[in-house]
């Protein structure tokens, strides 16, 4: 069976199981640890108002080594003052103690230090954390840790929320490292094949300006902390910071990226042509995920990309994008199938970018429905067919520059505010 689970990368295990945070009895607490200790990177929300869990993890970030992410679902253990930054340092010295005796690293975790472990949680925002629930299931998840398809997909399924579904991908790509020649007398070293994994969790409050929601990414590539670190920011740039769902960033987002370093290739140290592959492929798994948060969004029924052409700045093109996939009224005509056209030239012109009125187009998948500041004769039912698949593109161009960029979007249905009206009860 092929591993395409966070566990796939060499040198991982995970768990999840329910300890009772969630009232539901679905799993709520999930383990990743990797036994030789992970070089690590990570980034976080900008929200002014944070989680403890992030708190503690912007702290833990900067270890050498990372031997485990303990993470909770249920309770976001924000705005929870002292008593809740007291409870995320306790998670971690638990996770630390315990994975530490099962898995046998007792002397390379040095008094079970917290700060080798990093910590996420998701959930209601003002409720404190069931400690002795979470204590007595971090010891439950650290009894079940291993490397199979299994443990890797029990994990995903307890970081999940409103998600309908578990969201994960892998990557897997040759990496010549280049030593050795051709010569009969000096065979050239195998290459090396690395693995990259990853999950992730959110279907609503997605407009983020760092990550989204929850992100886990295990590889076991050989690769500096300065340089995991660049991979993942331009990787999340490129594609989960490219997705809206609902206009609202949280509070709990991170995205953290987990390197065991064992794939046996030459550690990659500067931004070489086996870094630029590694963090293309990094990008594309990103992208993927991205995609699947989208078409798994809180009552979405299908996704959007909007393309912005024709800009002054790049700068523009992305807030003209995110205008458009940010627009209620838009969201709400392709639930409907609708091709309204008007409602998305009208969300360009709000955004506050410079544009050419006489030189404005737009068009829906490759029907243009707006040229040159004025609406053009199109097929209305080829454009409804169009908007009502589970994914279409929509395309505008500024007529002013030559940049441009794009935005991910959903449609927006009474199913959302559905899930949102009854999300504490």
């Amino acid at each position: 069976m092929v591993n395409n689970t966070i566990t796939a990368p060499r040198d991982f295990l995970a768990a999840g199981v329910s300890c009772g945070i969630k009232q539901s009895g679905r799993p709520d607490l999930g383990l990743i640890v990797c036994p030789t200790g992970a070089t690590a990177a990570a980034v976080f929300t900008t929200n002014k108002i944070v989680s403890a869990a992030i708190e503690v993890s912007k702290r833990h970030i900067k270890s050498q080594k990372i031997y485990a992410v303990v993470v909770n679902s249920g309770c976001a253990n924000t705005c929870t003052g002292k008593l809740g930054l007291k409870n995320a340092i306790v998670m971690c010295a638990a996770t630390a103690s315990l994975v530490a005796r099962r898995s046998s690293l007792e002397s390379r975790v040095t008094n079970h230090e917290p700060r080798t472990i990093l910590i996420a949680s998701t959930g209601i925002i003002g409720h404190q954390l069931p400690m002795k629930k979470i204590v007595s299931g971090i010891a439950k998840a650290a009894a079940k840790i291993s490397n199979s398809p299994s443990a890797g997909l029990s994990f995903a399924q307890a970081i999940m929320t409103t998600d309908t579904k578990t969201k994960q991908t892998v990557r897997r790509l040759t990496m010549d490292d280049g030593r050795g020649t051709s010569r009969k007398h000096k065979p050239r070293i195998k290459d090396s094949v690395i693995t990259i994994a990853g999950v992730v969790k959110g279907v609503g409050m997605i407009a983020p300006n760092m990550a989204t929601t929850l992100l886990f990414i295990t590889t076991d590539v050989a690769i500096s902390k300065p340089l995991l670190n660049r991979a993942l920011k331009d990787a999340i740039g490129n594609s989960l910071n490219k997705l809206t769902v609902d206009g609202h960033q949280s509070t709990n987002d991170t995205a953290i990226i987990l390197a065991s370093g064992l794939a046996g290739n030459r550690p990659i140290v500067k931004q070489c042509p086996r870094y630029k592959k590694f963090a293309a492929a990094l990008s594309d798994l990103c992208d993927d995920l991205a995609k699947q948060m989208a078409l798994d969004a809180e009552g979405a029924t299908r996704m959007f990309k909007v393309v912005v052409k024709g800009a002054v700045t790049k700068t523009d093109a992305a807030k003209a994008a995110r205008a458009v996939a940010n627009y209620p009224l838009v969201k709400c005509a392709i639930h409907g199938g609708d091709p309204n056209w008007g409602r998305i030239i009208c969300a360009v012109g709000s955004a506050v970018v410079k544009l050419n009125p006489a030189k404005l187009s737009c068009k829906i998948g490759p029907i243009t429905v707006f040229k040159n500041g004025a609406p053009t004769k199109f097929d209305e039912k080829k454009a409804s067919q169009i908007i009502s698949k589970p994914e279409h593109t929509i395309t505008v161009n500024l007529g002013i520059g030559v940049a441009s960029d794009f935005c991910y979007g959903c449609d927006l249905s009474a199913e959302y505010v559905k899930i949102n009206a009854e999300y504490r009860t």
